[in-house]
C-alpha cells in the first residue's frame, strides 16, 4: 500500500500515547513520511472505562509526501469497549478493528454506555474484527519477570504495538532498544515490556490471522531527518536563536497545557546557556522575560490562551519600551479554561488587539510541527531587528503532532547577531545616550545594556519623548510616537505570499494560516485529482500581512478561509482589503479533516455556498 492510517485507543492509563509514539518512531526509522494526531482527555484521570477517559493516537505513514495524520483509520486498535464506542464512527466500512477481548466484560460494556455487547449485536458486522485476549496473553508472556497482575497488565500496550509492528514489517530492534533505555532503572519492567512486545509480534506471526502490509520508504529530499513534535521544534529553534544571536536566552514560563513541553525540553539544554525559569504565575513569567531583554538577553515566554490574556499588560510594556521579546502562544479551545487538551485557532484577535492603547506587535504562525523551528527563528529575527515583542501562534494540533524534519545545515541558518549601543549618540553633542533615536530603515531604537559606561538611561511604561526618552505628556509627541510605533511594525520586511495555483485558471482561492495547512493542502490535492482547479495560499505572517496580498486576493472570484474559530482572519481580510471573504469555521476542538474541507471547497467552486 502507498499509505495507511492507524489509530490506537484505550483508557487514559493504557499507554496509547507511548505505543503510538513508538510505532511512529519505527516508521520514521524505516523512512516513511508520517504525520500524527494525539488526542487525550483533559482530566488527569477520568473514570476508568468511560468514554470521557478515552485517549487515542493516530498516525498516517506513507511512501509519498503527506500533509495530515489522515481522516479515518484503516486500523483501529481498541483496548476496551469505551475506546470502541468513542472511535467506531470514524472507521470506514470494511476497516479493521482489533479488540482486547478480555476487556469486554459486562461491567465494562455498561460503563462504556452500551446496552448490549457490540461484538454480538451486529453493529460490527461490516468491519474486519479481530478479537485478541491481550490481557491474558500479556500476563502469560511476562510471568517470568515476577511482576504482579496489575503491573503485568500495564504492558498490554506493548503487546498491541508488537502486533502492529508485525503487520507492517517494522523493525523490532528500534522499540526494544528504546524500552530497555526508558526503563533502565527498573530491569524487571524493561524486560516485561520487551517480552510483551515480542508476544504481540509472535501472535501475529503464528496465528496467520492478520494481513501483512508493506508501505515503502518515502522519496524525500536528501538530508538527515528526525521525527519531531511542534513543541520540540520550538525548543530547538530557541536554542538555535540563542546560538545564532550570541545572546543569553531566558525562558520564563508557567506550566500550562499544551505549551508546557517547550519548558520541559528547554530545561534539558542548559549546556547551551539557556536559562529556564518556572515562575509562580504567568505575569511573573513574562516579567522575567522582559526584564531579561532589558538586561541585554533574548527574553522568551510561552503559554496558552488564558496565559496570553494575563501577559497582555507586560507585552504592552514591551511595546512602549521597545524591547525584543518572543511570546509563544500554543492555542487551545477557549474561552477561559475551555478545552485544555483540544486544539483551536481562536487567539488571533487577542494576539493582534488584546492590549490597551495602540500597541501593535508582529504576529506569526507555523503551519506544521517542523515549521515551528523556522518560525521561531523568524520571530527572534524580527524581535531583535525591530526591538519589539513578537507573538507566535502555534496550537495544540501542531504542538503534539509530529512529522519528519530535515535537520538544517548551520550555514543556512540566519545570522541573528545584534550591535548594542556603546557610545553616546545625543544629537546635541552632549556626552549622553538617547534611547529613542531610531534606525532610519527599520525605525528600531538603539539597544544599550544597562551598566555600560556612558549609556545610562531610563525606560518604562509612561510615554517617551521622541529621541531622548524623557517622560512626556505632550499631545503632539504622543501622536508622533504612536504613529512611529505602528509604522515600525507595518513596515517590517516580510516575504510575499506564495500562491499554489498549478493551472493558473482557478476561480477559488483557499487561504489559511497555522495548522489548517495540512487539511487545506490535502483537500486541494483531492480536488485537483478530480480535474477541478483551485488555488491555495497559506500565511505565516499575520501582522504585518505579506506585501501585495490584496492584489493576490482580487485575482480570484471567491476567497475562502477555513479556520478553527468563527472567522477571525476572514474578518481581518474583509476589513483590510474591502473584499468578500467567505469563512469555513469549526470549533469542536478537533482539526479539520481533508474530507470535510474537500466537500466545503468543492461547494465554493460550484458556487453553492452563499456569501
Amino acid at each position: 500500500m502507498d499509505r495507511v492510517v492507524v489509530r490506537l485507543a484505550g483508557d487514559s492509563g493504557d499507554g496509547m500515547q507511548l505505543a503510538g509514539e513508538r510505532f511512529t518512531a519505527e516508521a520514521a526509522a524505516f523512512g516513511n513520511d508520517l504525520a500524527t494526531s494525539p488526542n487525550f482527555p483533559a482530566e488527569i484521570r477520568a473514570p476508568q472505562g468511560t468514554v470521557a477517559g478515552v485517549s487515542s493516537f493516530q498516525v498516517q505513514i506513507a511512501d509519498y509526501d503527506i500533509l495530515t495524520a489522515g481522516d479515518r483509520p484503516d486500523v483501529l486498535v481498541a483496548m476496551n469497549p469505551a475506546a470502541l464506542c468513542a472511535n467506531l464512527a470514524d472507521v470506514p466500512i470494511t476497516g479493521m478493528i482489533v479488540l482486547d477481548a478480555d476487556e469486554f466484560t459486562a461491567r465494562n460494556v455498561t460503563r462504556a454506555g452500551y446496552t448490549r455487547d457490540p461484538r454480538t449485536d451486529g453493529s460490527l458486522a461490516d468491519y474486519q474484527v479481530h478479537e485478541v485476549a491481550m490481557a491474558t496473553l500479556t500476563r502469560e508472556a511476562v510471568a517470568a519477570t515476577g511482576l504482579g497482575k496489575k503491573d503485568a497488565q500495564r504492558c498490554r500496550n506493548m503487546f498491541a504495538l508488537g502486533l502492529l509492528s508485525f503487520m507492517y514489517g517494522r523493525s523490532s530492534e528500534v522499540t526494544e532498544t528504546f524500552l530497555r533505555a526508558k526503563f533502565a532503572g527498573a530491569p524487571a519492567v524493561a524486560e516485561a515490556n520487551v517480552l510483551a512486545f515480542r508476544a504481540g509480534w509472535n501472535y501475529g506471526e503464528t496465528t496467520e490471522a492478520f494481513p501483512t502490509v508493506q508501505v515503502a520508504p518515502a522519496v524525500l529530499a536528501p538530508g538527515t531527518y528526525r521525527q519531531i513534535t511542534g513543541n520540540t521544534a520550538l525548543a530547538y529553534g530557541l536554542v538555535t536563536a540563542q546560538e545564532r544571536s550570541a545572546l543569553p536566552l531566558l525562558f520564563g514560563a508557567y506550566p500550562i497545557t499544551p505549551a508546557s513541553d517547550v519548558l520541559h525540553e528547554l530545561t534539558k539544554h542548559k549546556n547551551f546557556g539557556i536559562l529556564t525559569v518556572q515562575a509562580e504565575d504567568e505575569i511573573a513569567a513574562v516579567g522575567a522575560a522582559l526584564g531579561a531583554s532589558f538586561a541585554g538577553a533574548l527574553g522568551v515566554t510561552a503559554t496558552s490562551g488564558p496565559g496570553l490574556a494575563l501577559k497582555a499588560e507586560t507585552i504592552g510594556l514591551g511595546v512602549m519600551t521597545e524591547l525584543p521579546m518572543v511570546v509563544i502562544d500554543v492555542q487551545r479551545g477557549g474561552p477561559s479554561t475551555g478545552l485544555p487538551t483540544k486544539t483551536e485557532q481562536a487567539d488571533l484577535l487577542q494576539a493582534l488587539h488584546g492590549r490597551n492603547g495602540e500597541s501593535p506587535v508582529p504576529v506569526l504562525a507555523p503551519r506544521s510541527p517542523s515549521d515551528c523551528f523556522d518560525v521561531v527563528l523568524e520571530a527572534a529575527r524580527i524581535a531583535l531587528t525591530y526591538r519589539t515583542p513578537v507573538i507566535l501562534l502555534s496550537d495544540g494540533a501542531i504542538a503534539n503532532g509530529s512529522e519528519p524534519w530535515p535537520i538544517p545545515e548551520i550555514e543556512d541558518l540566519p545570522d541573528l547577531r545584534v550591535d548594542f549601543a556603546t557610545s553616546p549618540n545625543a544629537p546635541d553633542g552632549s556626552e549622553s545616550y538617547w534611547p529613542y533615536l531610531r534606525d532610519p530603515e527599520t525605525l528600531a531604537r538603539e539597544w544599550a545594556i544597562p551598566g555600560t559606561p556612558g549609556m545610562e538611561h531610563r525606560i518604562g511604561g509612561l510615554e517617551k519623548s521622541d529621541g531622548n526618552g524623557a517622560i512626556s505628556y505632550d499631545p503632539a509627541n504622543h501622536d508622533r510616537m504612536v504613529r512611529l510605533r505602528r509604522r515600525k511594525i507595518a513596515e517590517i520586511a516580510v516575504p510575499e505570499a506564495v500562491v499554489d495555483d498549478p493551472r493558473g485558471d482557478a476561480d477559488v482561492l483557499a487561504l489559511g494560516w497555522g495548522s489548517t495547512y495540512g487539511a487545506i493542502g490535502a483537500a486541494c490535492r483531492r480536488i485537483r485529482r478530480q480535474g477541478r482547479s483551485i488555488a491555495q495560499v497559506h500565511l505565516r505572517h499575520l501582522n504585518p500581512l505579506p506585501p501585495g496580498l490584496g492584489d493576490v486576493l482580487r485575482r480570484y472570484e471567491r476567497v475562502v478561509v477555513p479556520e478553527l474559530n468563527l472567522g477571525q482572519l476572514a474578518s481581518i481580510l474583509r476589513s483590510t482589503y474591502v473584499l468578500d471573504v467567505r469563512s469555513i469555521t469549526k470549533v469542536t476542538g478537533m482539526p479539520f479533516t481533508a474530507e470535510e474541507l474537500q466537500l466545503a471547497l468543492t461547494d465554493s467552486i460550484e458556487g453553492t455556498v452563499p456569501a
